[in-house]
């Protein structure tokens, strides 16, 4: 099976860590990059008790260079039909392409054409989400995007 039009394969290692994190809950967030624009690769394991503050903390790291972001993202639903009980926490994976407008063209390019291969073998993400800037990254953003549905 032929790989992205960009040619960018995602890492054994790279889905194991995705595993982790949706089957354990071992991480809290992970942050990916692209190797020598071959491979996608963890660059970034957030531990499980990480904030979303404390993602994007992190996040300021690359303020010119794209990422790839998984979050685990703790969000209250209500319970259907039943006014009774309160509404109940569960954990939405958040797929988020970072690719900050100072960030070189031809990265952005590179990272816009691999970002198919990564959402196909992280199976199971709930919502995609690219973003810009911090704005587009900010926890509201993200809530009002979770709370329009699935990707």
């Amino acid at each position: 099976m032929p790989g992205p039009a960009s040619g960018v394969v995602v890492s054994t290692d790279s889905k194991n860590v995705y595993d982790e994190v949706k089957k354990d809950k071992k991480y809290r967030y992970i942050i990916y990059y692209i190797k020598d624009e071959k491979t996608i690769e963890v660059e970034v394991r957030g531990e499980r008790e990480a904030t979303y503050k404390d993602f994007l903390l992190t996040l300021q790291n690359y303020k010119s260079d794209c990422r790839y972001c998984l979050f685990d993202f703790p969000v209250s639903v209500d319970v259907g039909g039943n006014e009774d009980k309160p509404p109940m926490t569960v954990d939405r994976l958040v797929l988020m392409t970072w690719c900050p407008e100072s960030s070189k063209i031809k990265q952005k390019m590179l990272y816009s054409s691999s970002c198919d291969a990564l959402k196909k073998a992280l199976v199971g993400t709930y919502k995609y989400i690219q973003a810009c800037d911090f704005e587009e990254a900010d926890e509201t953003a993200i809530i009002e995007s979770l709370k329009k549905g699935g990707k």
